[in-house]
């Protein structure tokens, strides 16, 4: 699982940071998951070393501009030359007749299939390897945030003891690998997981942005491996914060230690921390990391590989571009 951002700015695009979108890649299936999709979002595409005909998921938190105004324009794109084959899109009701009133309007034709799912509270998707999920944040209009579960996997199968047992190589060592019971022709009982390692817990990834504190958000992001969450402000323009329903860098992080989180990342960034500023984004930094430790600041093109439970821990952070 390796996290791409695409836009980190809130609001309005500045030149060094686009508007909201971040890509989560799963590359042992050629797979990757848009979360937002803010304005100028097929140029980062293009500006990075992610695959758009690999795209086939999207998933919107809610519909202020900066997070969907690109949208129209990428699956125009994915369909002209992309190469993509199918996409599902996740969203509040009104996502559908945003992009209906598009492909009237601009007599927009799509050469692949798209389905929208009108999503509510609770899982959203579901197969062999991840669970998703939404909740409802706290904002000036309804928002979701998301929950990305990678299910547990069975720990590296012992070959050679399986040989010792006396089981055939063939396909019954799947369903060993499965950790599930075979019956061998001799009439023993076999359980596949005395024959497995240490299971690999699967990892967490949480999405939460546009959000003031709630407690929504912190339901969302327990254990996270990773918690991406916006930080739209300093500490010190909290009252801006709660007029205008965003978060603060120290709200961020209190979410993220409330969570038991493992890793905050935060986005979002107000233009107005800009260098020359009287308070700059290293200081939202400092502000955040005084209340959770393991906190860093995104920016554009950023990738970052979220590591395993039994993996050893530290930042693996690199620019995408």
């Amino acid at each position: 699982m390796q996290v791409t951002f695409l836009g980190t700015s809130s609001g309005v695009p500045t030149r060094s940071r686009n508007v909201s979108s971040v890509a989560l890649r799963l590359p042992q299936r050629a797979e990757l998951w848009l979360f937002d999709c803010g304005e100028g979002t097929q140029h980062q595409f293009l500006r990075s070393q992610l695959k758009v005909s690999q795209l086939t998921r999207i998933f919107i938190t809610h519909m202020h501009g900066d997070h969907i105004f690109g949208l129209m324009g990428l699956l125009a794109s994915c369909g002209l030359g992309g190469n993509v084959k199918s996409i599902d899109l996740y969203g509040l009701p009104a996502l559908e007749d945003y992009l209906q009133s598009c492909i009237r309007y601009s007599q927009t034709h799509l050469a692949y299939p798209i389905k929208v799912n009108k999503i509510k509270p609770g899982v959203i998707y579901e197969d062999d390897e991840y669970i998703v999920s939404c909740g409802y944040l706290k904002h000036r209009v309804p928002a979701f945030g998301y929950r990305v579960r990678e299910k547990d996997r069975p720990g590296h199968f012992n070959v050679e003891k399986a040989k010792a047992l006396g089981i055939p190589p063939g396909p019954i060592y799947a369903n060993l690998k499965r950790g599930e019971w075979i019956t061998l022709p001799d009439g023993r009982r076999i359980n596949g997981a005395d024959l497995c390692g240490t299971p690999q817990v699967g990892r967490k990834f949480v999405y939460c942005t546009d959000t003031v504190f709630c407690d929504g958000a912190v339901e969302l992001a327990q254990d996270a491996d990773l918690l991406i969450h916006e930080a739209t402000f300093s500490h010190q323009d909290a009252d801006m914060a709660f007029q205008r329903l965003h978060s603060t860098s120290t709200m961020a992080a209190q979410v993220a230690l409330a969570a038991g989180a493992k890793h905050l990342m935060m986005t979002h960034f107000s233009p107005r921390y800009a260098p020359g500023n009287r308070i700059l984004l290293d200081d939202l930094l400092q502000e955040a990391r005084a209340i959770f430790p393991n906190t860093n600041m995104a920016y554009d093109f950023l990738s970052y590989e979220i590591p395993r439970r039994d993996e050893v821990r530290g930042l693996k952070l690199k620019s995408g571009s």
